[in-house]
């Protein structure tokens, strides 16, 4: 396996009743795998079950973006007769934000699919070639809330991988490699707006140690740490969209001002959703949906609903839109449950596994003109909040003027730095900038890294989404300092790196592309939200950990290096990822799958 970790060390029914789908009732029923089987209620709905968002910058081209969903988790490949694909009566969509000045999406692609059995005298799923369950797709597109309309009618989804008799052989499709069905199922929408479009089977592209998380996350990492979702697969929409036509303003990334350019920000969210009201009949016959659709599953940044919110909330939130964000929503990431196993005077030696991960309870304590018991990051505890309203925030996103309402708030500690990671991204202000330049003080101007930043409109600016500044550059994959770290990579090479660390200016740092800048397909997303729970992103701007002194010769202390070398046990995907769209790797196949 490949290891990316330069420069380093996650219905009811019959008898021809009509009855409520249990998705439009208000039942309301942590940590999980990205989003496979989330919540209760979508653990029971597999085919609408949206297990992972991806959005970057085309490794490829530098004026497109490359969008992916996934669903269906936990798809064996051998899984037949009846193997795994997209739902006829589900509306898959995936969302884009551009202006947070503005109601809603801006653009949404919607998915709906459609069923044809070839030969129903077989239970073999594929024969003579002709394919039963053999699936098609209509792709729709609205922009402001207008209405939809169609860029890909009729649209091919792949077979899944049977095995080479029925892919190969004679008696089967007889293609000559399943390489070349996957690929001719790219398809070039109409309509103007340039996109290519992908919806098939594909390896799941997550990984993840399940069943050592899930054992209230007893990390193996130097114990045969094994990747619970290799040799598993699920089914991939992929968009492959100019910038242009994602840009608020239609603007071509060669417009931009800067690679921090805040007008070329977006956010990035899926969803499926089901009919409210299915009608079946006594004799078999086909069933009727109504025409009013209920969300029953969405997912922006990744571990959301599995780490972050309770079970009691879980099925709610999948049900909300980021628009209508819960205000409780916020208070979750303000205080993160992880952050209580991460903190030894809360339940800090409950999980040994986590023991590198410890949150900073007194930063700076010491420090010449700071508080002289330091910043404590421990929940409920004062945070920044201290300085709200003071001299010292003047001019910072931390000012009343500007977000310190938002991001200063009284026992919730981590309204700074967790809250707008996930519901508001990062401005490209003080203190939200490398501690490069700062000369100590964390609330100075320091080197760029980020700015992602995209608040909604309204009195609450926030609501989960994945959040991608398209002007930074891609990250060639075959670079030496290509790291599936993301921007805890860039922050590293910005604080200590020759290259960059000579100056505050503005400079394209490697992996400045990486999450949570949007998320790629290495990006190990379980480690760095790990670290940042633990206030990685905090050490990054200057607010370090504990064992920084005064008398420290540096701020590259022992607890520094511990969460940087921190491994969730599974560092890279099962199969490597393809090089071009839809980048996602083939599925397993089924005849030859060991696991």
């Amino acid at each position: 396996m490949k290891s990316f970790t330069k420069p380093l060390q996650w219905l009811v029914g019959a008898c021809a009743i009509t009855s409520l789908s249990v998705w439009s009732a208000t039942r309301h029923t942590p940590l999980e795998a990205s989003s496979h089987r989330e919540a209760p209620l979508i653990a029971d709905d597999p085919l609408a079950d949206n297990t992972d968002v991806y959005a970057f910058v085309s490794p490829n081209d530098p004026n497109r973006v490359v969008l992916i969903a996934d669903y269906i988790p936990f798809q064996l490949p051998q899984g037949g007769p009846n193997y795994a694909t997209f739902g006829e009566n589900i509306r898959y969509e995936i969302h884009v934000k551009n202006d947070g000045t503005t109601a809603g999406d801006n653009i949404t692609y919607r998915f709906t699919f459609t069923r044809v059995n070839q030969d129903p005298s077989t239970f073999f799923n594929v024969r003579l070639g002709q394919q039963n369950l053999k699936t098609t797709y209509t792709c729709e597109k609205s922009v402001n809330g207008g209405a939809f309309s169609a860029i890909v009618t009729g649209g091919v989804v792949p077979v899944n991988n049977i095995g080479p008799r029925s892919i190969n052989g004679g008696a089967g499709l007889n293609q000559p490699s399943y390489a070349s069905i996957r690929q001719s199922a790219v398809t070039n929408a109409t309509g103007g707006g340039g996109e290519q479009v992908f919806c098939g089977p594909s390896d799941d592209p997550f990984f993840v140690d399940l069943g050592a998380i899930f054992d209230l996350a007893g990390l193996r990492v130097n114990q045969g740490a094994r990747d619970g979702l290799a040799k598993y697969n699920v089914h991939s929409i992929a968009l492959s969209v100019p910038i242009a036509t994602l840009q608020k303003n239609g603007q071509p990334v060669s417009a931009a001002a800067n690679i921090l350019d805040p007008n070329y920000v977006i956010g990035v969210w899926a969803s499926a959703s089901r009919p409210s009201v299915r009608t079946l009949s006594p004799t078999g016959g086909p069933t009727t949906d109504n025409a009013t659709y209920v969300q029953v599953s969405r997912l922006g940044m990744p571990l959301t609903n599995e780490a972050i919110i309770p079970v009691g909330n879980k099925d709610a939130w999948n049900r909300t839109t980021p628009y209508a964000e819960a205000a409780s929503t916020d208070d979750y990431l303000s205080n993160p449950e992880l952050g209580l196993y991460m903190d030894d005077r809360q339940f800090g030696g409950a999980v040994p596994a986590l023991g590198a991960l410890r949150i900073q309870t007194s930063s700076l304590a010491g420090f010449p003109g700071l508080p002289a018991g330091g910043f404590d990051f421990g929940n409920t505890r004062p945070g920044l909040f201290p300085l709200k309203g003071s001299a010292a925030v003047a001019g910072t996103a931390l000012d009343d003027a500007a977000f310190g309402n938002y991001l200063l708030v009284s026992g919730k500690p981590r309204s700074v730095d967790i809250k707008p990671i996930f519901h508001t991204g990062v401005p490209n202000l003080r203190p939200y900038q490398l501690a490069t330049g700062k000369g100590g003080n964390p609330l100075a101007a320091g080197k760029p890294f980020v700015n992602n930043f995209l608040p909604l409109s309204g009195a609450n600016p926030g609501g989960d989404m994945l959040r991608l500044n398209m002007a930074v550059p891609a990250t060639p994959r075959n670079s030496p300092d290509f790291s599936n770290e993301g921007l805890f990579a860039a922050a590293v090479l910005g604080l200590t790196d020759p290259r960059f660390n000579g100056n505050a200016n503005l400079q394209m740092i490697p992996n400045m592309d990486g999450f949570p800048n949007g998320r790629r397909l290495e990006d190990e997303v379980v480690k760095i939200e790990l670290q940042a729970v633990s206030g990685a992103a905090l050490a990054a701007i200057g607010l370090w950990y504990d064992d920084y002194t005064p008398t420290s010769p540096s701020p590259v202390t022992p607890k520094l290096k511990g969460v940087l070398n921190f491994s969730a046990g599974v560092e890279g995907n099962d199969a490597p990822f393809s090089a071009t769209f839809p980048y996602v790797a083939a599925p397993w196949d089924g005849f030859a799958n060991r696991r």
